[in-house]
């Protein structure tokens, strides 16, 4: 199984993160696939997820706080699954001084491949 970290939004509007996998045997439809990359030592403030996506993170380490201050780590060949698509949000930087290269891919909220560690 592959490592992933869900954000979501809890029911008092803070983001938080669950640590977890995909199942690398479950199929799910992609709606929309885009790349992107993001130059080494970059940041983004306090946002949201725009919708329910997987970030399939192809180069690059960065460190991902929720609105309450709790941090992870996200490294290349990771994946994060963003559904916190309401409340506080999120905020990320990267920690080395290689590009933040990615693919998104949107998917329904109802296909959402995650197994929850329960480490």
């Amino acid at each position: 199984m592959i490592k992933a970290y869900k954000l979501y939004s809890g029911e008092d509007g803070h983001s938080y993160f669950e640590t977890g996998f995909v199942d690398e045997n479950i199929v799910s439809s992609a709606e929309i696939i885009h790349f992107k990359e993001t130059e080494p030592h970059s940041s983004y403030d306090w946002h949201r997820a725009p919708q329910v996506q997987y970030v399939l993170t192809l180069k690059g380490t960065l460190e991902f706080t929720t609105s309450l201050g709790d941090v992870f780590i996200l490294k290349a060949g990771e994946i994060l699954i963003a559904t916190d698509i309401s409340g506080h949000g999120h905020k990320w930087k990267l920690l080395d001084t290689d590009p933040w290269i990615r693919a998104y891919i949107i998917v329904k909220a109802s296909e959402i491949n995650f197994i929850k560690n329960n480490r």
